[in-house]
């Protein structure tokens, strides 16, 4: 039988290290010291080599054959090490939050000091995303910051003309940033102030048109192929092969692939509306092949990050888009959401009814989406996702 090896964190010689604990043993003495290059600890009695990643796997293959390595409290220890880390990291945030929230009202007058306060009120008691919230605040402190000592609340229509004049003139606002301005002041005005129809006399600027930046089955196919982690591998696949954003595929549960409907889930996207989409058979045994490999398996989301039970975090699914990009030799100027715009334009292509895309990508305009909302939903669902066809033509490589 085994001897039973107990691997526990030891602060020694001004360092945290990794005690090794067992019953004295001349033929683990020697590997200990010769294999994982171990350093014997007369004060703390025990063997010990330092608390890193490479020591620990050095250490691994030394003994795993030769002993029963018993990791309870070290990982115990780690896990501790990795919370205090993130409420470390969040207090930071929350810090440079408040600071930057402080700079932000610091420059706005006393007479306007409550307009940001009962409009940060309204907009979360009709549950507005937070990142909506955070653009209609700092859009409504730039007018407050222009205006000085002038109440924000005695404007008239024909002085905010005259200001958005100014932002469009003197910082040279574009189009889009001009919108933001507006809706912002339109919610504070109409919503926080119940001043109906105020913004009736005020012209939007026309938006330019920005065509999506699509990439070309070949390029795919080179994408996907450039990666050699399964798990990078699969949120691409995941997010072309049905057209998500990188948000909804980090947010995606185990329980959201149905296997047997052949449908994804996909909950509380923007605009706050869930819709169901074609599963890919490829997809599902990539997806399949993805989980069979990955250990620890995901205990919640589809693909978790470092720490179980917590999504994948978007801005590291879009560093590895930037990376296949590159080692795919990719020279357009595109990002994740490229995946998407592909998707969309793919199906096109094939002929699909615009309609359903419309209703695949769960797009959201008070000026088109009545127009789309009688689909058929059993059609929706039966659409092939373009990543087979590229699959069966034998481009891709898993």
């Amino acid at each position: 039988m085994k001897p039973t090896i107990d691997l526990k964190p030891i602060f020694h010689k001004n360092a945290t290290q990794i005690g090794i604990f067992f019953k004295n043993d001349l033929a683990l003495n020697i590997k200990i010291r010769k294999e994982a290059d171990g350093s014997w600890s007369q004060t703390k009695k025990c063997w010990y080599v330092p608390l890193d990643r490479n020591a620990f796997d050095k250490l691994k293959i030394a003994l795993q054959k030769h002993a029963i390595l018993e990791t309870k409290e070290l990982r115990k220890y780690l896990e501790e090490i990795k919370t205090k880390t993130r409420a470390s990291i969040q207090s930071i945030s929350k810090t440079r939050s408040v600071n930057k929230s402080l700079q932000l009202t610091s420059s706005i007058s006393s007479a306007n000091k409550h307009v940001l306060t009962a409009m940060d009120e309204m907009l979360k008691l009709k549950a507005f995303s937070s990142s909506t919230i955070k653009t209609y605040l700092n859009e409504m402190s730039q007018l407050l910051q222009a205006i000085k000592d002038i109440p924000a609340d005695e404007l008239k229509p024909e002085h905010l003309k005259r200001y958005l004049v100014y932002c469009y003139e003197k910082p040279g606002l574009k189009e889009n940033t001009l919108h933001s301005r507006i809706n912002a002041m339109k919610f504070y005005y109409e919503q926080v102030l119940k001043r109906e129809k105020f913004f009736w006399e005020i012209p939007r600027p026309k938006k330019q048109l920005i065509l999506p930046k699509v990439l070309g089955e070949r390029e795919i196919a080179g994408l996907f192929n450039a990666l050699q982690n399964k798990k990078h591998k699969a949120i691409l696949f995941t997010a072309y092969s049905a057209g998500l954003r990188v948000s909804e595929v980090t947010a995606l549960n185990l329980s959201d692939i149905d296997s047997d409907r052949m449908q994804i889930f996909v909950q509380n996207a923007k605009g706050k509306k869930d819709r169901y989409i074609t599963l890919s058979p490829v997809l599902l045994e990539v997806l399949r092949s993805y989980i069979k490999e990955t250990k620890p398996r995901p205990k919640k989301f589809l693909f978790e990050g470092e720490t179980p039970g917590e999504p994948y975090p978007s801005r590291t699914a879009q560093k590895v888009f930037q990376r296949a990009k590159e080692k795919a030799g990719i020279r357009k100027n595109v990002s994740f959401h490229s995946l998407r715009h592909s998707f969309a334009t793919h199906l096109l292509e094939k002929g699909i009814d615009i309609r359903y895309i419309k209703e695949i990508l769960g797009h959201f305009s008070i000026t088109t989406t009545e127009r789309y909302l009688h689909v058929a939903r059993e059609k929706l669902i039966s659409i092939e996702s373009p990543l087979d066809s590229i699959w069966e033509k034998g481009k891709i490589k898993w």
